[in-house]
């Protein structure tokens, strides 16, 4: 992990250095995959000393799993955040929508590694899910509970299964996003695609799970 110094402008410019390596692991990753990526062409675009790199990491895998780590971990906290300030269950879920595409849409080399460098790796994918995807889930199904009890979602629905519905809906838009080359504001499908999650669970008769305008 990053190594510290003595004094506090010892400190800064360590934890700097150690965000750099981790921003240039990300662009390295996402240019040349994780498998053909070194720790060379790691240190080349932090600019730094190769050495200096094995001061703060052991090896790539713990270079790719911090960058992950610590991204997600940043954007959880700003999501909880962001939907305590939100009244309603379907304006909670529409506003986590936003923050997920608006995260990833921000920036597309985090978007490359999280969708498809993470995921070759049975191992890597395993850690995340065990660490961070029960907490993103749960934040969601806090939600989908909170409407059922409500009655304006569907009580006869798992929130499990519904969460993970949820999950995967913004999921695909990402990858879509990444492998589409093309550059739009990911954050503008947000509205499509909870309303067509919402409505396949509002409680009864015609009524739709009007949208406010919240983000």
């Amino acid at each position: 992990m990053a190594a510290t110094g003595n004094a506090g402008g010892g400190t800064n410019r360590n934890a700097e250095k150690y965000q750099r390596i981790l921003d240039a692991a990300v662009a390295v990753f996402a240019d040349k995959g994780f498998f053909n990526s070194r720790i060379s062409d790691i240190a080349d675009r932090a600019g730094v000393a190769d050495g200096t790199v094995y001061l703060y990491f052991k090896n790539k895998e713990e270079i790719l799993m911090t960058a992950i780590n610590t991204a997600f971990d940043a954007f959880m906290r700003h999501a909880r955040t962001e939907v305590e300030k939100v009244a309603t269950p379907a304006e909670r879920l529409r506003r986590l929508a936003f923050l997920h595409l608006d995260a990833l849409g921000s920036n597309r080399n985090l978007a490359v590694v999280f969708q498809m460098e993470l995921r070759q790796s049975t191992r890597f994918l395993s850690e995340f899910s065990h660490h961070h995807m029960v907490e993103y889930l749960s934040l969601v199904r806090a939600a989908i509970s909170e409407g059922q009890a409500s009655e304006v979602f569907r009580r006869d629905m798992s929130d499990k299964i519904a969460a993970n519905c949820f999950f995967g809906a913004l999921d695909e838009m990402v990858t879509s996003w990444v492998l589409s080359g093309h550059e739009y504001r990911l954050s503008n499908v947000t509205d499509s695609v909870v309303d067509i999650f919402l409505n396949g669970m509002h409680s009864g008769g015609n009524q739709k799970v009007a949208y406010t305008g919240v983000q």
